[in-house]
């Protein structure tokens, strides 16, 4: 098994490799239409790309759109509306996200019951003290969103989390916590969100911060979605939501690519 960050200088070598000038000739790709695009954990891998290119003078300008699917951008609070309202919801409940969060640094299971209740960030831990502003979600969702939630902010926790998994808080992995001087040089953003998936909140705050740094942003959310829908648009499982998902997504890449 692969671990974080490995899959992150996947992405970059492959994007790079694409970009040269003879390998766009040899596959006629106008280089000044080119955009990435992911969903889910490959949502997580497009923004982290993103911001990778986004920081190097001679790459920003080379993508022209990112096509964000139901992403998963942080894990520092599991407890957003979206996932305290989609705790137990099929395909993707808390639970194993969380688990997939820790397979992806090589952590240990013990600590997924202490970081589903946010132990991980509690007040005490100092190392994630300045990031917890960047998915403020009492400032950052709506109230249609945040309705009667309460944030889950634990006084003290287990500090031993993020010292044997610094990769919890490294925008690397959790593109959401960026700093701001990223954001604002990333290209035209589409964000595809859910109602009935846990990673609801991390989409529609990340459309909010890329908003707030003056990047173009479509945010496309759709009240009967849920995560992974745009995967069932063939018999037997052709349901009406992953064809009008599938469909936004690409009418927004006619018009923006």
């Amino acid at each position: 098994m692969v671990y974080f960050p490995a899959q992150i200088h996947d992405v970059v070598r492959a994007t790079k490799y694409f970009l040269r000038p003879e390998v766009l000739h040899k596959y006629s790709v106008d280089p000044g239409r080119i955009g990435i695009s992911g969903d889910s954990a490959g949502g997580n891998l497009a923004a982290a790309l993103g911001q990778q290119f986004s920081q190097d003078a001679n790459l920003r300008n080379k993508l022209k759109v990112q096509a964000l699917i139901y992403p998963v951008l942080q894990a520092l609070d599991f407890n957003t509306p979206s996932y305290q309202q989609n705790v137990n919801t099929p395909i993707l409940p808390r639970y194993v996200m969380v688990k997939y969060w820790v397979d992806y640094f090589k952590g240990s299971y013990d600590f997924v019951q202490a970081m589903i209740v946010n132990n991980h960030t509690s007040l005490d831990v100092e190392e994630a003290a300045g990031l917890r502003a960047r998915l403020n979600w009492t400032s950052l969702l709506p109230a249609s969103i945040t309705k009667n939630y309460k944030p889950v902010v634990q006084t003290t926790g287990n500090a031993k989390i993020v010292q044997e998994i610094p990769q919890l808080l490294d925008a690397r992995s959790a593109p959401l916590i960026a700093d701001q001087e990223v954001l604002q040089h990333l290209p035209k953003t589409y964000v595809l969100t859910c109602e009935h998936d846990v990673l609801r909140d991390d989409g529609i705050m990340y459309a909010k911060r890329l908003e707030s740094a003056g990047v173009e942003v479509t945010l496309d959310h759709f009240e009967d979605g849920f995560h992974g829908c745009m995967i069932f648009t063939s018999w037997p499982t052709n349901f009406s939501v992953g064809i009008r998902t599938r469909n936004s997504y690409i009418k927004w890449l006619d018009q923006n690519l």
